[in-house]
Parts: structure tokens; sequence; C-alpha cells
């Protein structure tokens, strides 16, 4: 299999997301950016989570024993949560990160995707899988946003709460030829910026890297930057490009 992986920080700053591929698995893991104005009750931020949900993630897919991937990511969060001592656990505003993950074998695929960094599914017709539920929020000021993050018709992120992952959006395809795992800083030239459909980024991918996804996304950024879009200017960015028939 073609294997491909890239990241970039937001320029400036220290890279929040997080990226593995072993034999037959692949996880990206996107750290939430905190408020200034929030106090999340916790000495650690979202780097820190994400490196270590993201380690445990790594070390349970690579077991390949078979178990569910919402197993995987309930176990990996309950074992992280062990890991905060002294921190506030129950604030709503606890270090957070989206999960995106896959697991292949003889031609299955299963996968994973909890909030809204996107999976893209070739096996012939391009599949989509995207958790949309933070784009259904009423308003996006920092009390709705604590109070709809894990919550019943909120959205659902891996934080504190193991049982986060049984909200997640789980399947399996079949005969996949090429597919790509994003943080949603990576999305940007279809999701964001409308400039590309996800086949062209499949195609941009498959032909030039992921590393060229990530720049024409930063020089979009640029040419974009207008006053008022929600949303911050730039974002990490982070690909994982799978090509060929997955097979273990």
């Amino acid at each position: 299999m073609d294997v491909r992986l890239a990241t970039e920080a937001t320029p400036g700053l220290v890279n929040e997301d997080f990226a593995a591929v072993g034999d037959g698995w692949a996880v990206v893991l996107d750290g939430a950016t905190q408020h200034p104005k929030v106090t999340t009750g916790c000495v650690h931020g979202p780097g820190w989570l994400v490196r270590r949900l993201g380690g445990v993630l790594a070390a349970r897919l690579a077991v390949q024993d078979g178990e569910g991937l919402a197993d995987v990511l309930e176990e990996a969060i309950r074992r992280v949560r062990g890991l905060h001592a002294g921190c506030d656990l129950e604030n709503p505003d606890s270090p957070s990160a989206t999960v995106a993950m896959v697991r292949w074998d003889e031609g299955r695929l299963d996968w994973l995707v909890l909030a809204d960094s996107p999976i893209v599914l070739d096996d012939g017709d391009v599949t989509v899988v995207r958790d949309d539920r933070v784009d259904r929020l009423p308003a996006y000021d920092v009390e709705t946003v604590r109070r709809s993050r894990n919550s019943v018709g909120g959205f659902w992120v891996a934080a504190a709460r193991p049982e986060a992952a049984r909200h997640a959006l789980t399947g399996t395809a079949v005969n996949v030829k090429r597919a790509a795992l994003l943080s949603d800083g990576a999305s940007r030239l279809v999701e964001r910026f409308g400039t590309m459909s996800w086949r062209g980024l499949l195609d941009l991918v498959e032909e030039h890297g992921p590393g060229e996804l990530i720049r024409r996304t930063r020089a979009a950024e640029q040419a974009h930057d207008l006053p008022g879009r929600r949303g911050k200017t730039h974002d990490d960015a982070t690909v994982i490009y799978l090509g060929g028939t997955p097979r273990k």
C-alpha cells in the first residue's frame, strides 16, 4: 500500500495535531484550540492530550486483536483520564480532540470519526465520513459551545469522558482503492474555501503528495483572510493518504 503522511503547525505555533500509521491501521487527532477566556480546570493543554491519547491508540491498534474501534477509543480515553493527576475532569472545557481512525484487513476497512476530522473513501464512488454535529449548534459563543460539548443534542469529542466514544460515527467499507484521513485544517480547500471537490483532493494528494495539499491550503488561507469570517485564519493541517486496496 502507498502510505503517505504530512503534518504542519499553524504558522508560528506548536502543532496540536497527531498522526500515526502502522501495519493495518491509521489515526489522526486534532486538538481543540482553547479559548483564552475559558478556565479548563486542567494543567494540561490540547498538545499534551493528543500525544498521550494518540500514543495509547497507536499501541492498542498495533495489537490487532479485533476489538471494535469505539471500544479501542473508549479504553484509550479512560487510560489518559487516569494521567490527569489533580485536574478537574468534570469541567466541560477540559482539553479535547477530534478523532479519525481506520483499520483494514483483506479488503475490509473499518472507520471511526468523532467530531470534525473527516475520512474520505474511494471505492469508485467518493464517500466522505464527517461528523457535522458541531456545524448544527444554534450559536458559537463560549457558553453555547461549552454547554453543547459532550452532551446529548450537542457534539462529542475525545476529552475526559470515555463514553464519548459511544457517540462516534463508525462503519465498514470494502474494496477501498484509496483513502485520506484529515484534520479539519487540511480539509479547508473543500469545506471552507470551496475551491476543490473531495475527489479532486484525493487526486491532488495521490499525484503530488499530502505536503502539496497543505501548501495550497496555506496559500488559500492567505488569499481568503476576510474580516468577519468565522474561524481561524490558519489551522494545524494533517493528512494521511492510503493508496491501493487496503490489505494487511
